[in-house]
C-alpha cells in the first residue's frame, strides 16, 4: 500500500461520482418499484466497496495497482448487476456508465472506449439471451451507440479535467518550490550573518554588515531587484547623546543628526527592551529631526540593549503602509538578536584595546613618576652630597676643625637620601602588602611618610571588610591612598592626611582620602589636564576603574580635598553602583 502527503484527486473524483451513480440507481429502482430484489445486492456489495475506498481517499492511501482494481470491480459488478436485473427492462440499466466514468478519470480517452467496448459486449451477450425481439436489437443498437459516444464525451472532459489539475499541481509546486528557495535564501541570508558579524571584531564593519544584510533579507522576491526606497540607520550612545553610527540613504545632513534618546519611539523601544512600529512619524517628537524619514508612512524600531547596557537602536523606514509585515519584523528581530551581540561583542574588544594602551600609558607615567621622583630626591640629594664631600677636601687643608662638622651634615644628607630611596622601593612594591595585608601596608606607609618627609597621615581600616576583598583589588587600593597622599603631599601643603576605609552600605565600601591643604578648583584642573604634565588625577581614575569603582573628587581653594572611591565587594553591587540608581 502507498501513503501520499497530498490527496489523491482522481480518487476523490471517482468515490464521489460512484456514491451519486449508486444514489441515481436507487432513485430509479424505487421509482420502478424494484427496489427489493435480489440482484440489488450487488449494489449493495458496490457500495460497501466504495466504503472502503473512500476511507482509503481520506487517508491519502491507495491499494497496489489501485486503478486497475477499482475498474476491474466496477465492470465485473456492473456487468452482472445488468445481466442478472434482466438488462434494458430494469429501470437502473443506466448503471453501465460507472465503470466508464471510472475508466475516464483513470485511463482518460482510450480507457474509456475499452470499458465501453466491454460493457457494449455485455449487453449485447444479455439481450441475446434474455430477447431477441426487434425492438430489444434496436435498443440495443441505440444503446451501442450511445455507450460510445458517452465513453467519448467522458474521456474528452476526464483529459482536459486531469490536465487542469496537473497544471494546478504543477503551478503549485512551483510557487512551493520557489517559496522553498526564499526560506532557503533567507536561512542562507541569516547564517551568512551569523558569520559576518561573528568573524569581525571591528566596529565599524559590523555595523556595516548588519545594514547590509537587513537591506538583504528583506528582499522577498530573490530575483526582484532592491528596493531603493528602504531607508535603515543604527543610533549608537555616545556617553548620553543618540548618534548615527551607520546609515543606508540618510542625507549628509541627517548623518550629522543628534538625539538624546528620551521621547518618542526610541525611548519606548529602549524602555521596554522591545521593537515598535510608527506609523506616522510627524508624531514622533525625535524621528521628526530626520529628512529623509519624513517620507516614510511606517517605521521599525529595534533595541539594541542587553541588561541594563542600552547600545543603541536599529532603524527602518519605508513610505509603504504595512510593510514590515510580521515575516519581515521577525527576520529584522533575528538581525537586530545578532547585531546586539556582535556590536557587544566588539565593544568589549574595543575596551581590550582601549585598556591595554591605557596600561600602557599607566606604565609610561609611572617611569616617568619615578623619573621625577629620582630627580627631585635622590638625584639631587647624591649631588649635593658629591659637593659637600669636594668641600670637606678643600676645608682639610684650610680649616681642619670644621672637616667634623661637614662630615657630620654630610652623614644625615646621605641618611635622609637612604630613607627616600627606601620610600620609593617601598611605594614600588611594598612586600608588607603580600605578607601582612593592606592595614598593615597602610600604616607602613604613614610612618614612612612621616619619618621620610615629615607628613602627617593617619590611618583608620574597618578590618572586617577585608575579607571580602581579594588581594589583587586590597592592592589597587593601596596604590590609590599611595597616589592620593604623595598628590596632597606635594601640592596640598596639607598639615595633615586622613585615609579612612570603612563600609558604606551592605556589599559596598568607602575610600576617603581628605587633607586640610589648600584645595582646588576642580572643573579647572580638569579643563587643563591636557596642557598638564602630571596625571595625578587620571591615575586615580584608572585605578578605580581597575577595582570595578567610581571615583568622586571634592575639593574649593582654601578649603581642603576629598577624595572618595566607592568600590562594590559584591556582583550585585557593582550593578547598582553603574546603574543610575545605584549611589544614593
Amino acid at each position: 500500500m502507498r501513503t501520499s502527503d497530498s490527496p489523491y484527486v482522481a480518487d476523490w473524483f471517482i468515490v464521489s461520482l460512484r456514491w451519486l451513480v449508486l444514489l441515481g440507481v436507487t432513485v430509479s429502482l424505487a421509482l420502478g418499484g424494484r427496489l427489493l430484489v435480489l440482484p440489488n445486492v450487488l449494489l449493495i456489495g458496490l457500495a460497501g466497496w466504495n466504503i472502503v475506498l473512500t476511507l482509503l481517499a481520506g487517508l491519502n492511501r491507495r491499494l497496489a495497482r489501485h486503478r486497475e482494481i477499482s475498474l476491474g470491480i466496477d465492470l465485473l459488478a456492473v456487468g452482472l448487476y445488468f445481466y442478472l436485473a434482466g438488462g434494458f427492462s430494469n429501470p437502473a440499466f443506466w448503471v453501465i456508465i460507472l465503470p466508464l466514468l471510472t475508466a475516464a478519470l483513470y485511463f482518460e480517452v482510450i480507457g474509456a472506449f475499452v470499458s465501453a467496448a466491454l460493457m457494449i459486449l455485455v449487453e449485447i451477450g444479455t439481450t441475446i439471451l434474455q430477447s431477441q425481439a426487434l425492438l430489444s436489437m434496436l435498443i440495443l443498437g441505440a444503446s451501442v451507440f450511445i455507450t460510445f459516444l458517452i465513453a467519448g464525451v467522458f474521456g474528452f472532459f476526464s483529459m482536459r479535467l486531469i490536465q487542469t489539475i496537473r497544471r494546478t499541481r504543477l503551478t503549485l509546486s512551483e510557487a512551493q518550490q520557489k517559496k522553498q528557495r526564499v526560506e532557503n535564501d533567507r536561512m542562507r541570508a541569516i547564517y551568512g550573518l551569523t558569520s559576518t558579524l561573528t568573524a569581525t571584531l571591528n566596529y565599524q564593519r559590523v555595523l556595516d554588515s548588519v545594514l547590509d544584510l537587513s537591506l538583504s533579507i528583506l528582499n522577498l522576491e530573490p530575483d526582484a531587484p532592491p528596493d531603493d526606497r528602504l531607508i535603515c540607520a543604527v543610533l549608537l550612545f555616545s556617553g548620553e547623546k543618540l548618534k548615527v553610527g551607520s546609515a543606508r540613504r540618510l542625507t549628509p545632513a541627517d548623518m550629522r543628526v543628534v538625539l538624546r534618546g528620551q521621547k518618542g519611539i526610541i525611548a519606548e523601544a529602549i524602555e521596554n527592551n522591545k521593537p515598535v512600529v510608527l506609523k506616522d512619524v510627524r508624531n514622533d517628537p525625535e524621528l521628526t529631526h530626520f529628512i529623509t524619514f519624513m517620507s516614510c508612512n511606517e517605521i521599525y524600531c529595534f533595541p539594541l540593549r542587553s541588561g541594563f547596557n542600552a547600545y543603541g537602536v536599529l532603524l527602518f523606514g519605508h513610505p509603504e503602509q504595512k510593510f514590515f509585515t510580521p515575516g519581515r519584523r521577525e527576520l529584522l528581530d533575528i538581525l537586530g538578536s545578532q547585531a546586539v551581540v556582535a556590536i557587544q561583542n566588539a565593544r568589549l574588544y574595543q575596551d581590550v584595546v582601549d585598556e591595554r594602551e591605557r596600561m600602557i600609558e599607566v606604565q609610561e607615567e609611572a617611569r616617568k613618576k619615578l623619573a621625577r621622583d629620582l630627580h627631585d630626591g635622590p638625584t639631587q640629594s647624591v649631588s649635593a652630597i658629591a659637593m659637600r664631600v669636594n668641600l670637606a677636601q678643600r676645608m682639610l687643608l684650610k680649616d681642619p676643625k670644621s672637616v667634623s662638622d661637614e662630615l657630620g651634615r654630610i652623614e644625615d644628607l646621605a641618611r635622609r637620601t637612604t630613607k627616600e630611596i627606601r620610600h620609593m622601593l617601598f611605594t614600588l612594591r611594598p612586600l608588607i602588602l603580600e605578607s601582612q595585608g593592606l592595614t598593615a601596608a597602610l600604616q607602613s606607609m604613614a610612618e614612612k611618610t612621616k619619618e621620610t618627609f615629615g607628613q602627617n597621615v593617619q590611618v583608620k581600616v574597618d578590618e572586617s571588610i577585608l575579607e571580602t576583598i581579594e588581594m589583587g583589588k586590597q592592592g589597587v587600593i593601596f596604590y590609590i591612598v599611595e597616589e592620593a597622599v604623595n598628590n596632597a603631599r606635594k601640592h596640598a601643603q596639607a598639615g595633615h592626611i586622613w585615609v579612612n576605609l570603612h563600609l558604606f552600605k551592605p556589599g559596598l565600601a568607602l575610600l576617603e582620602i581628605q587633607d586640610d591643604g589648600i584645595g582646588f578648583d576642580v572643573a579647572a584642573v580638569n579643563r587643563s589636564y591636557d596642557q598638564r604634565g602630571s596625571l595625578g588625577m587620571v591615575n586615580l581614575s584608572d585605578r578605580a576603574e581597575l577595582v570595578n569603582g567610581v571615583l568622586d573628587v571634592q575639593s574649593q581653594p582654601g578649603k581642603g580635598t576629598r577624595i572618595q572611591v566607592y568600590i562594590p565587594m559584591t556582583e550585585e553591587a557593582a550593578d547598582s553602583l553603574h546603574h543610575p540608581s545605584g549611589r544614593q
